[in-house]
């Protein structure tokens, strides 16, 4: 078997694991559920629940993984002696690959998008920017072709292994996408009215809150850092025995959260421009905002143009640094498991998030493929939202908090006694209890139960 790598840097780490949590969700699910659920006032419990969830889950399967130093089935197996905690593995590698499947649609969509604003095919009225998502989403080959490139540029990342593949191309994605987001930023702010759409964001209004917008923020929360897909786990087997935690996985929701801001930061001032609330939903990306960078640029049509290309080079790069993620999760199991190369277990994830690509696609559009009353790839996206990532995200955090031996979390957590412990009792307490009582909200809210 192949000898397993590692990251080479704090910087790869970082980068690569924020890179995980960073992706369609930060630029577009984010600002919808912000604009849905009173703008600065959900940011705020958004931030709250980032760290009363998010940081002690993360660290939570950090120290599985790191301790393991193997694969996400094999890391709990290690730590347990064996079923039934194997399955928290088991369900996160299988969580990512289905994700994987479905995600590379969407990813696939932004690729066709980015080539379409360059060809200048996503410029005209509200109707045609309509039309135009529907005829292609509805094409049995152009949504499928763009869906496996997009899992083929994947592949040919995650094969070249830890440093000269996932690490080197997280320290060019990650970098590339801020400076797009900023750009894009600073372009929107400065159209007439957007400090309208900067107050919406910045000025909270606490009469919003309620419990309904409390349990979205908690949702966002959770699956904007990957809690609950063994991407985590994973990434952390391949850290050093000198990493901190606890500041890794601050940093990384520093970053996440950043660039969720400077996402919000980027729709909302250009929609208040013209007028066009930003929280539409699925069709905010395709259908809202082209009509939105037309509208605002109207007066500098090659402005528009550029922003639309940068907006979905944008989309392009954060797909493509949570693909890298959720292929890495399945391609270290097989690879570890059944003995593999690392070059044909990458092939065996390429194949079968591909096939899972193919039938998601058609589902949506040309061909009515349906489970339980929903598309194929709806409902994929509600089993792995509604069910396995709460589910596993829960069960890694009862494994860390009760299970596995309090000695080997306070090693995991101090790097053996050399790192301050001052908040390691405090980290003991939320991820005993406060993680799981928000999960079990979060699992209750998709449900429709609160």
């Amino acid at each position: 078997m192949e000898q397993r790598g590692n990251f080479s840097s704090k910087l790869g780490i970082v980068l690569a694991t924020a890179g995980s949590a960073v992706g369609l969700g930060n630029v577009w699910r984010f600002p919808y559920m912000t604009g849905q659920n009173g703008g600065a006032a959900f940011l705020l419990l958004y931030i709250a629940c980032i760290l009363l969830l998010g940081v002690p889950g993360m660290i939570s399967e950090f120290i599985v993984g790191r301790h393991a130093q193997t694969n996400a089935a094999r890391a709990y197996d290690k730590l347990s002696g064996g079923l039934p905690w194997r399955f928290v593995g088991y369900l996160g590698i299988l969580t990512s690959t289905i994700i994987l499947g479905f995600y590379a649609v969407v990813a696939g969509w932004c690729l066709h998008y980015l080539y379409a604003s360059v060809a200048g095919q996503v410029q005209g009225d509200s109707h045609y920017v309509q039309e135009y998502f529907v005829t292609f989403s509805s094409n049995i080959w152009k949504p499928v072709v763009c869906g496996l490139l997009f899992v083929l540029l994947t592949h040919l990342i995650v094969v070249r292994g830890i440093r000269k593949g996932i690490e080197k191309a997280s320290k060019w994605l990650m970098p590339i996408l801020l400076f797009l987001l900023v750009v894009l930023v600073i372009a929107s702010c400065s159209l007439p009215g957007a400090i309208e759409g900067v107050k919406f964001l910045l000025q909270p209004d606490f009469s919003k809150i309620n419990s309904n917008v409390t349990l979205e923020a908690l949702g966002q929360a959770f699956f904007s850092l990957s809690l609950g897909t063994a991407c985590l786990c994973t990434y952390a087997s391949y850290f050093s025995k000198t990493t901190n935690l606890l500041h890794s996985a601050g940093l990384i929701a520093l970053l996440d959260t950043m660039i969720a801001i400077l996402s919000g930061l980027l729709i909302f001032p250009a929609a208040a421009s013209v007028g066009i609330g930003a929280d539409s939903g699925p069709s905010l990306i395709f259908i809202t905002l082209p009509n939105v960078f037309q509208q605002a640029f109207g007066s500098m049509p090659i402005v528009g143009y550029v922003v639309s290309i940068m907006f979905y080079a944008l989309l392009v790069f954060a797909a493509l640094t949570s693909t890298i993620s959720m292929h890495e999760i399945g391609t270290a199991f097989f690879s570890e498991e059944f003995r593999m190369p690392r070059k044909y277990a990458a092939w065996v994830v390429t194949v079968l998030a591909g096939v899972l690509c193919l039938l998601c696609s058609w589902s949506v559009g040309a061909i009515n493929i349906e489970v339980m009353g929903l598309s194929l790839m709806d409902f994929c996206d509600q089993l792995t939202a509604n069910f396995m990532l709460p589910l596993g995200g829960m069960l890694a955090c009862l494994f860390v908090g009760w299970y596995i031996p309090r000695k080997v979390v306070h090693n995991e957590f101090t790097n053996g006694g050399q790192l301050n412990t001052a908040f390691y009792q405090v980290f003991l307490f939320a991820v005993r209890y406060i993680c799981p009582l928000c999960i079990i909200l979060i699992f209750l809210h998709q449900l429709g139960i609160l």
